[in-house]
């Protein structure tokens, strides 16, 4: 089976928005995707059949309170609004396509961190409204300035705390074949998180994810030596910024939206007879 594998990062995440427009634009069909924090908010578009749509209304939205921002924060607890993120943009502003979304045969999979564990926790989200909205919300809320989010009896937050980039799962799954979209370049190091004193402070009754947080760094570095080496063997196809993208988590400025989106479709079009060729190779 082909999977897409997205990894999250915030606004980094235009540079993924870039690439997936580019393979929706041609027609490139995944039996399964699983998205990360923002790889899972942007990347349901691929399921929804929705190019443009990511950059259209971050662009449109990105200097509106209620979207993102430290009032938003103060007054509901999320740095990224709720209400407004996921339910007045999809219902009423920028319309989700629910019934295209429910058409597609491709499978759409998001990853959370269970809070009281320290452990991912990974959904098939069938529907694409009501819960579901609820999972992808889950797996892109930051530590510290959102709200913990109750699904299913579980405490849940960011999906990349636990697992940022989640090709093993995919492959565990059955996905022998995988393009990963990642938001760092090749030579990028994690290093510790240097807010994990706040956390320890902010999150002292989730030990288990103190310790996520605090290894975070180790997992992810051995995961990208493991994609590395899948990439050598010729079993997984990445796609992968030239350099940092140099976005911050909370971007107002639409001008720097387009440019780390225009990126990601300059690296995919540059890739993409490759991509083409690895994708048919598959079938």
């Amino acid at each position: 089976m082909l999977g897409l594998v997205l990894e999250g990062g915030a606004m980094r995440g235009m540079f993924t928005a870039g690439v997936t427009d580019v393979m929706m634009e041609n027609d490139i069909i995944f039996d399964g995707a699983v998205g990360v924090s923002a790889g899972a908010a942007f990347g349901c578009n691929y399921k929804s059949k929705q190019p443009g749509r990511v950059i259209r209304y971050n662009t449109t939205y990105c200097r509106d309170w209620r979207y993102c921002s430290l009032r938003s924060l103060i007054k509901t607890g999320d740095l990224y609004g709720e209400k407004f993120c996921y339910y007045e943009i999809p219902e009423k502003l920028d319309i989700f396509d629910v019934e295209a979304y429910r058409a597609n045969p491709m499978d759409f999979y998001v990853v959370c961190t269970d809070i009281e564990t320290g452990e991912p926790v990974y959904r098939l989200l069938p529907n694409g409204s009501g819960e579901d909205l609820q999972w992808m919300r889950a797996s892109a809320s930051m530590p510290m300035v959102s709200r913990i989010v109750e699904l299913d009896g579980k405490k849940l937050l960011d999906g990349g705390i636990s697992d940022s980039i989640p090709l093993k799962f995919f492959e565990g799954l059955g996905y022998d074949r995988n393009v990963v979209v990642l938001t760092r370049p090749a030579d990028y190091v994690k290093e510790k998180n240097k807010f994990l004193p706040v956390l320890k402070l902010t999150m002292r009754k989730y030990p288990n994810f103190i310790k996520a947080v605090a290894d975070r760094h180790l997992r992810y570095n051995r995961t990208l030596e493991y994609i590395r080496e899948r990439e050598r063997e010729g079993d997984i196809f990445v796609i992968r910024p030239d350099g940092p993208l140099n976005i911050g988590s909370a971007e107002h400025d639409p001008a720097e939206l387009k440019r780390v989106y225009k990126l990601g479709r300059d690296v995919a079009e540059r890739v993409l007879p490759q991509l083409i060729e690895f994708v048919g190779s598959s079938k």
